[in-house]
């Protein structure tokens, strides 16, 4: 990346584990750590809260916001991780810059889902974990990604994704 600043969107499906993989990730790096969750408007959170999916033009919003957050990062010369589901192409395309790479936390449904059992307090409910795989769309190879598996230890994805970004600086 030439030595400018990047930042890394931690995307995947609800309970595979972005925030702590984000949040582990900054916390390496030493880069600034913003949840994407907090850019969802009022409206979603509370169709999320009472088990209805959100639809594309619901995600619009949100995603401007999380590119809003990206943009003033990368304009002010920093670094920074922020989570997103960015489950599909088009949202990726929407977030895509030059300098943002997309790091892919892969999990299968049943272990999301008792991730998701076993979490307090957040608004999304078990219910909408099927939508998000069904609209997910995993990275293309034509996409800036690094993938991970999200059933390793936090530790190694970590390890996996700053081993990537070095040999990529490296090139």
């Amino acid at each position: 990346m030439n030595g400018e600043p990047i930042v890394l969107v931690v995307m995947g499906v609800s309970g595979v584990g972005k925030t702590t993989l984000a949040k582990a990730l900054a916390e390496r790096l030493g880069w600034t750590f913003k949840e994407g969750d907090e850019l969802h408007p009022a409206a979603n959170i509370a169709k999320m809260k009472a088990g209805i999916p959100l639809t594309d033009a619901d995600r619009g919003p949100w995603l401007d916001a999380i590119g809003g957050w990206i943009d003033g990062q990368l304009d002010a010369g920093r670094p920074g991780v922020i989570t997103c589901s960015a489950l599909k192409r088009a949202y990726r395309d929407r977030l895509a810059r030059p300098r943002v790479i997309f790091v892919f936390d892969r999990l299968g449904p049943e272990a999301a889902a008792a991730r998701i059992a076993g979490r307090k307090g957040h608004f999304m409910p078990p219910s909408l974990l099927a939508s998000q795989f069904a609209d997910l769309e995993p990275p293309g190879p034509d996409e800036p990604v690094i993938a991970v598996d999200g059933a390793q230890p936090i530790a190694a994805q970590v390890d996996a994704v700053v081993t990537h970004l070095a040999m990529t600086s490296a090139t």
